[in-house]
């Protein structure tokens, strides 16, 4: 890619799972890679057990509001990866797909939703690690 890959996570609310792929994608990327995410039915804030996780490796997504997934952001991403849309997610030729299946830490607890922020930070790492080998 002559240009800086562009990552959509995307999750029903957009207050969890995508979040906390967003922040840790972000983080480990440096600036280079563009990163959004969204939801097919946003939440009205971020699930509180997925920050308090993530606060625990020292990222901060409190601040963050959950948005409505859009057309215009798969039209501009060159990786969308789902968490549990299901077919609320646009499908455009030439992108390319993939569909995370992890438990939503909705409702859930810090112990529960410890395991899952475990499993986003290794999908993003071996994401990163991907979209960089393929960069040059």
């Amino acid at each position: 890619m002559s240009t800086k890959p562009e990552v959509l996570f995307v999750c029903v609310h957009n207050a969890g799972r995508s979040q906390m792929a967003a922040a840790l994608l972000q983080h480990y990327a440096l600036g280079r890679v563009n990163v959004r995410s969204a939801g097919s039915a946003p939440a009205d804030q971020v699930n509180p057990a997925a920050a308090r996780a993530l606060a625990e490796l020292g990222l901060d997504i409190t601040a963050e509001v959950p948005s409505k997934l859009t057309t215009e952001d798969v039209e501009a991403s060159d990786v969308v990866i789902t968490m549990g849309c299901g077919d609320t997610c646009p499908v455009f030729p030439g992108k390319r797909y993939l569909d995370w299946e992890l438990e939503d830490p909705a409702g859930q607890g810090l112990d529960a939703v410890r395991p899952i922020r475990d499993d986003i930070d290794r999908r993003v790492r071996a994401l990163l690690s991907e979209l960089l080998d393929t960069e040059d």
